[in-house]
This record gives C-alpha cells, structure tokens and sequence, in this order.
C-alpha cells in the first residue's frame, strides 16, 4: 500500500461500532471533520465529561443503534460519508460496511482484517505530531501494539521538530531570496537540520535558535 495523506475537511467519516477501536479512530479524526460513530454502546471515551468535553479533537456525532448486516447500505446511504470505518465485533457487519462503501466508490477502513486490500480500501495509521511536522506509521494492521510502541518513541525522538521545520523553511526562503546558488542553499539548509546547536538553541527559545543556525549559514556561505 502506498502511504499518503488525505485531506477530510469538511467531509464525513461514520464509524461503526463504539469501542475501544472505534473509539480510537473516531477520536484520532481531525475537529474538521464531521465524525459519527455509529452503535449500540460507546467506550467512556466518547462519551462527553461532566463538563461537556470529551478526549476527541472536535464534536462526535453518537448515534445509538445496532445495524445489522442488510441494514449497513441504508446507513452508508443516509450519511453518505468520504470514509466508512468498519470497527464492529461482529465480522458480517464489518464485511457489509466494506462492500457497501467500495461499492458506491466510498473509503473503507476495515479494522479486523490484515494484509492485503481492495481498491479503496485504507490503513488509519498512527500518527506523531509536532505541527507543522507529522510522522504516520503502521504496521498495514498486523500489530496495533507494536504501532502503538513505535508511536511512543517517535514521540520523544521528533520532539521540537516543528520548530525546526518553520526556521529550516524561513531560512530556505530567505536564501532564496537572495540569490544564493540552490547547491548552496541546499547545503546550508541541511546543515542547519543536522546541526545539534540549532536544535539545542532551538529548546530555548526562537532566536538563540536562529543565532546558531545563523553561524552554520555563515560557515556554509564562506566556504
């Protein structure tokens, strides 16, 4: 399967089935997304507080019933989603969210089922952000543990690196701007992303981090 990203705003995404897996996915969903999560029960965690929050990034649509498998198409229907995710204890029900969906050229995401897939058919990944920088990764739905384990170090390991990438991307422009020959701004771009002392000055603050990639540009220029 070839990785890419997609953008859902605006758009529906109706999960079927309210535990821990549908829960999951339906709290991972970005808040422009339109999210209904289609069950009989629901994992605490999709369930608002006292307070009228809940873990999810924006609202979750719950809706209470228990669709069976010829009933799956009237709800695909209804909600016309730009994603079905089939997340059910019950693998007739997630076969018929499935068929439903690739059917009427909708993107599936089947959660009980590995390896190889249709046409249409898509692996949620794990995702680390540190905006505007984001790592995805799967395990193409062998070991939701061993994703999860991965996401947990990557966390650490990529920690800053969005402040990286907005002063890497100024720095790209400004070289840009000025005329400097591309194999020079290249070299000095990756200079400043390899650079231990911009990503230490970078914990503290903008500018000491902007002071030391400045120093690195200097010795690329001068060369």
């Amino acid at each position: 399967m070839t990785p890419l990203y997609h953008d859902l705003s605006g758009e529906t995404v109706v999960v079927f089935g309210g535990g821990a897996v549908g829960s999951r996915k339906a709290r991972g969903l970005d808040e422009a997304v339109r999210v209904v999560v289609v069950s009989p029960e629901f994992d605490e965690r999709l369930r608002p507080a006292d307070d009228g929050t809940s873990e999810s990034d924006g609202p979750i649509e719950l809706v209470r019933a228990a669709p069976d498998a010829d009933a799956v198409s009237e709800w695909i229907e209804r909600f016309d989603p730009a994603l079905a995710v089939a997340a059910t204890d019950d693998a007739a029900v997630n076969a018929a969210v499935e068929s439903a969906a690739l059917d009427r050229g909708i993107l599936v995401n089947r959660t009980d089922v590995s390896g190889g897939r249709d046409p249409g058919s898509v692996v949620v990944p794990a995702t680390v952000e540190d905006d505007p920088v984001t790592v995805a990764l799967s395990t193409g739905g062998t070991s939701p543990a061993l994703a999860k384990a991965l996401r947990e170090r990557i966390e650490g390991e990529i920690e800053g690196a969005g402040e990286m990438a907005a002063l890497s991307g100024e720095i790209r422009e400004e070289l840009k701007s000025a005329g400097i020959a591309p194999e020079k701004r290249r070299e000095a771009v990756r200079r400043v992303v390899r650079s231990r002392g911009v990503w230490k000055g970078l914990q503290k603050g903008r500018s000491n981090g902007r002071q030391e990639a400045d120093t690195v540009i200097e010795e690329v220029l001068n060369r």
